[in-house]
């Protein structure tokens, strides 16, 4: 495969493809294992991870990359066979999570900022090394009556930029993800306080994008739907649709070649039906797909339980969500196809 930065972000949102985001943390995969009584170890998240790039049709055609953990990235599978060169197998391309997580921000109550530029260069070498040609870093941004503020928002936009420089420069295309939080504190903002926070930050990160000289050919946007708070629901699919493709065409210079939606406190088939609705609705100068983690995997995991006769019942739930995800991508889903599975 070419090694062009532009080349990599093309093939990352190739029609009817998207990214799978498998690169929880420690601490957050324990979390989704406790969900179903699974003890947490090296060997056991290796293995369910491998289950779901051993699932075929859907990584061979649903599936364009996969963002990793660093422990994954340095894993093999049962067979011996390192899990980039599994993933590679199916024509998907590895990526690497880079950032070291938000903490909270000295001098801003309730706002974070995204740590992990200490030595970022040379992981990211290292990262390349391992076989790594995208690599992810997401920027938490509070929303409230209130917040972000202009400190907040800045600081975290340079840092998603300066994240973004070092990535090309190691011949890396950066994800670079700024996130409203859909499900943060007290998550009641309205669906029009949500499209004027994204509509800023959106202009923040792109006004820091230029002046950090990050190509924009070779960057893919991994932004939140415009959405109402998880205790505020009531707008409809349309108006998600409607809300968030204005936000991008305001903001999002052509030059991006695809954007890849986080699915951010949604359920699977809201994520998928929000995102299709874009896509047959409007003509837009980027591809628009996504990059869900939750939303991809949650139904895979239910299925599993930890158990290995459960492995095919299990790939065939991660399948069929990439399945509807992909249809979605191109504008096609219903929910009729929803309910055939």
């Amino acid at each position: 495969m070419s090694e062009r930065l532009e080349d990599i972000a093309i093939a990352m949102v190739a029609n009817g493809k998207g990214i799978l985001a498998a690169d929880e943390s420690s601490g957050t995969i324990k979390k989704r294992f406790d969900s179903i009584n699974v003890t947490s170890t090296e060997d056991v998240r290796r293995d369910y991870r491998e289950m779901l790039f051993r699932a075929d049709d859907a990584m061979k055609n649903y599936i364009s990359g996969v963002i990793l953990y660093d422990e994954t990235l340095r894993q093999n599978a049962r067979d011996g066979t390192t899990l980039v060169d599994l993933i590679k197998s199916n024509g998907s391309i590895a990526g690497i999570k880079v950032d070291a997580g938000a903490k909270p921000l000295a001098g801003f109550a309730d706002e974070t900022i995204t740590e992990g530029l200490d030595g970022l260069r040379e992981r990211l070498n290292e990262y390349h090394n391992l076989g790594a040609r995208f690599a992810k870093w997401r920027g938490v941004v509070a929303i409230s009556d209130v917040l972000p503020t202009w400190g907040a928002l800045r600081q975290n936009a340079q840092a998603l930029a300066r994240y973004a420089a070092l990535c090309q420069e190691a011949g890396i295309v950066p994800i670079v993800e700024p996130e409203i939080l859909m499900d943060g504190v007290p998550g009641d903002h309205s669906i029009e306080r949500c499209y004027e926070v994204t509509d800023w930050v959106l202009k923040t990160v792109f006004n820091e994008l230029y002046d950090a000289n990050v190509k924009l050919e070779g960057i893919i946007l991994k932004p939140n739907m415009v959405i109402d708070g998880k205790n505020a629901r009531k707008a409809s699919v349309e108006q998600v649709a409607e809300l968030t493709v204005r936000a991008l065409k305001s903001n999002v210079p052509a030059a991006v070649p695809g954007i890849a939606f986080l699915s951010g406190g949604q359920s699977d088939v809201e994520a998928t039906a929000h995102l299709s609705a874009m896509n047959a609705g409007y003509d837009m100068p980027w591809n628009l797909t996504y990059s869900y983690g939750r939303a991809l995997q949650a139904a895979a995991l239910k299925a599993w339980g930890g158990k290995e006769e459960n492995v095919p019942a299990a790939q065939a739930a991660f399948t069929h969500r990439a399945r509807m995800n992909s249809l979605a991508a191109k504008g096609e889903w219903t929910e009729a196809q929803e309910k055939s599975a």
